[in-house]
């Protein structure tokens, strides 16, 4: 994995969101909506996206966090307490439009910053010894509240309940999109390959055909491509002519989260191998078992 190989491609996608309210606590209720809802979106990718106070830099402002995914190869210095690692993430209810300044002050109240604004005498005055973290981290996202700064200079007004003219509060929400895969690759990964997270796979499975031209294994294979694929799962058929053992060091290198190896011998007894990629975990079952586990 050469250093910053995924993350320094040649493109650069970025997500880009905006808010815009009539006063400073709409445009807070805002930040902390997207706060939340970018907690549960890295999360549900596979990722723990560490939210750490920030330098908000050109675009202004006094309020920033980056989500930072540590990383030792990550290009950003960060400081935190490491109790911010085992905070929860919101659960699937949680109400957006309700307060959620409870969750903001439990993951805001622990230490975490870049090196950017990072406080010396407060992250040891704050954290104990043996909870201080100083590593690397990733940046997969940044939100800012910039209040008023450029619908000042903009004259960007709008009439409030009073009939008031006055300036519009916003906010913006990046996301670095094509960063997400280098991200994903440093936090799931062994000494042999990628382990995918579901979410976020290429594909669901890889159909494994370690010896292609026998006429049984071919049609289970193919018969196990077909029915995955009618009920909605993405499947890597693998019939090259590569060895066996070539062709397994790739699945785990690719780390397509589920693996199928149809053997004759297996076959014989009505039966595949299902390896799991996250785990190395094996099972033997039948096709149709294969089919109604990862359809399901």
């Amino acid at each position: 994995r050469p250093r910053f190989g995924v993350m320094r491609g040649r493109e650069f996608l970025m997500k880009d969101a905006y808010s815009f309210d009539l006063d400073e606590a709409a445009a807070r209720r805002a930040y902390n909506r997207m706060f939340v809802a970018y907690l549960r979106t890295f999360a549900r990718m596979g990722l723990k996206a560490i939210p750490m106070r920030a330098e908000t830099g050109p675009i202004g402002g006094d309020l920033s966090h980056e989500f930072i995914v540590l990383a030792e190869t990550g290009e950003s210095g960060v400081y935190c307490n490491k109790d911010v690692l085992d905070l929860p993430i919101p659960a699937d209810d949680v109400d957006y439009e309700g307060d959620l300044s409870p969750i903001i002050k439990q993951w805001t109240s622990v230490y975490a910053a870049t090196e950017d604004v990072h406080d010396a005498a407060r992250f040891e005055a704050e954290v104990p010894a043996d909870k201080r973290l100083h590593t690397r981290g990733i940046e997969v996202g940044q939100i800012f509240y910039f209040g008023t700064k450029y619908s000042d200079s903009m004259k960007a007004l709008v009439a409030g309940p009073d009939g008031v003219d006055a300036p519009i509060h916003g906010g913006s929400y990046g996301v670095g999109v094509s960063r997400l895969a280098g991200a994903i690759i440093e936090a799931c990964h062994d000494d042999v390959g990628i382990k995918w997270p579901g979410a976020v796979a290429p594909f669901r499975a890889a159909s494994l055909n370690p010896k292609p031209g026998g006429a049984a294994v071919d049609g289970a294979c193919e018969k196990l491509y077909r029915e995955l694929t009618a009920k909605g799962v993405d499947v890597l058929y693998d019939d090259t002519d590569q060895r066996a053992g070539a062709k397994f060091a790739g699945a785990d290198l690719i780390g397509i989260p589920w693996q199928i190896l149809v053997g004759p011998k297996g076959l014989a007894e009505g039966k595949v191998e299902v390896k799991r990629r996250a785990d190395g975990s094996r099972e033997n079952m039948s096709p149709a078992d294969v089919v109604a586990r990862l359809s399901g």
